[in-house]
């Protein structure tokens, strides 16, 4: 029997990830909200996101049989008001807002693994005195508590910092505080979770450093699954920026096996169900002492392309079962390669874009690199201090996927191809 799989913000990027899963003949996708109302927008209007979004299901003349998204919040939200209307399956809505506020899971996570995590703290940027509130000595960490891809994520090592850092909160934090409080009206949160620390406050936190990696996973009626592992390496610019992400990762099986168990603890304390989740870790090679950086409750779509090229079929796999009431069987291992990389090309300084690459050219590149996908996110002209959801310290200007048969291969293949990318610009003095 066809199931029609709503999915918020739909791309045709998306769609042809989704149209690779297993058993994709017995689906139909249906859009969701238009991309650009869930994708960087100027706001998160959510009552009207969640009133349209109400239109366009009964305007499409079927009955949702599942509702998924792999954006950040607020999709991670919406899927819940729009699943929970319809009466589908999925998680509570408390338990995802516990897990996307980083105060709020932090107190979590210290029940369960306080030897996993590092010392922390909430601050209110609007306080007059916040800079004499902080309580964590230099150098930290300064995030808002709602956020992803780094956005407003400020590394403090002095007290000129805190103040930079402090005024770009002021300046932004709205952008997700507002929709979080839409939300939090919704939920009834339980008695342990301090409301009064909301979205407009951040969290602070010592660093923490080591071998980056991420888990996928899922939970289903309280049990956690650890389904692949990819590692997260970052390199340039005091932000440490992400560089590529490697999949199958190259931790040693020990190591991977410790974040498992962690996983199992960690991600039911939160309160989360029948969802999937990536959580972050670092292993300090020096002290062989594991991290938790976040969780985020959402498949990360970075790495779709990655499954698709080693397991055979995209992760939005899991997501469908899920949503559908299943339990995910993934993944499989029948992909053509047996390593793949996802390489974020970042310029660090801000620039205006002077020449980027005609759709011929990225598809000679591409038949000229089997196994190479590019996507440009630029456009000629364009200043990279007014693209939105870009981190504090650089731009992703281009997302090249590749899959081979090792690491050093793609390695040497990706520098090739740089050489022959033709994307440049001219840089500019910001301000």
């Amino acid at each position: 029997m066809t199931k029609h799989v709503f999915v918020i913000g739909l791309d045709d990027f998306h769609l042809r990830q989704l149209e690779g899963v297993r058993h994709a003949g017995d689906y139909v996708f249906h859009g969701l909200l238009p991309y650009g109302m869930v994708v960087h927008p100027e706001s998160y209007p959510i009552d009207e996101m969640i009133e349209r979004g109400t239109s366009e299901i009964e305007a499409s003349g079927v009955r949702p049989d599942a509702v998924i998204g792999h954006w950040d919040f607020p999709t991670t939200a919406l899927r819940v008001v729009f699943r929970d209307a319809l009466g589908l399956p999925g998680p509570s809505l408390e338990g995802i807002l516990i897990a996307e506020h980083k105060y709020w899971s932090r107190l979590r996570q210290a029940r369960v693994i306080p030897e996993n995590i590092p010392e922390f703290q909430a601050l209110d940027p609007f306080d007059p005195d916040a800079a004499d509130r902080v309580e964590l000595d230099f150098p930290f960490w300064i995030k808002p508590n709602i956020g992803f891809s780094s956005m407003m994520v400020y590394r403090v090592d002095g007290p000129e910092d805190l103040e930079r850092a402090l005024a770009g909160l002021r300046a932004g934090i709205g952008l997700f505080g507002e929709p979080f409080d839409r939300f939090t009206c919704r939920a009834n949160l339980p008695s342990d979770i301090p409301t009064d620390i909301d979205a407009w406050h951040c969290t602070l936190e010592k660093p923490i450093d080591g071998w980056q990696c991420t888990l996928e996973g899922f939970v289903r009626h309280g049990r956690t699954t650890v389904y692949g592992v990819v590692d997260s390496i970052r390199g340039g610019g005091i932000g440490s920026s992400f560089s590529r992400y490697e999949f199958p990762s190259q931790l040693p099986e020990s190591v991977q096996e410790r974040m498992f168990d962690i996983t199992r603890r960690a991600v039911p304390s939160m309160d989360l169900d029948d969802t999937p989740f990536n959580i972050e870790y670092f292993w300090d090679e020096d002290t062989d002492r594991i991290w938790l950086l976040e969780v985020n409750t959402r498949i990360s779509k970075s790495h779709s392309p990655l499954f698709m090229d080693v397991a055979g079929a995209s992760h939005h796999e899991v997501a469908i079962d899920l949503a559908l009431g299943r339990r995910p069987s993934f993944p499989r291992w029948e992909g053509p390669h047996r390593v793949a990389i996802k390489f974020m090309l970042r310029h660090f300084e801000d620039a205006v874009v002077t020449r980027v690459p005609t759709d011929d050219e990225i598809g000679s590149l591409e038949r000229e690199f089997p196994g190479t996908r590019i996507q440009v996110e630029v456009e000629e002209g364009m200043r990279l201090s007014e693209m939105r959801g870009q981190e504090v310290y650089s731009y992703e200007v281009a997302v090249i996927f590749m899959g081979g048969q090792s690491h050093d291969e793609l390695m040497d293949r990706y520098q090739a191809l740089l050489e022959r990318l033709p994307l440049e610009f001219h840089d500019v003095e910001s301000g």
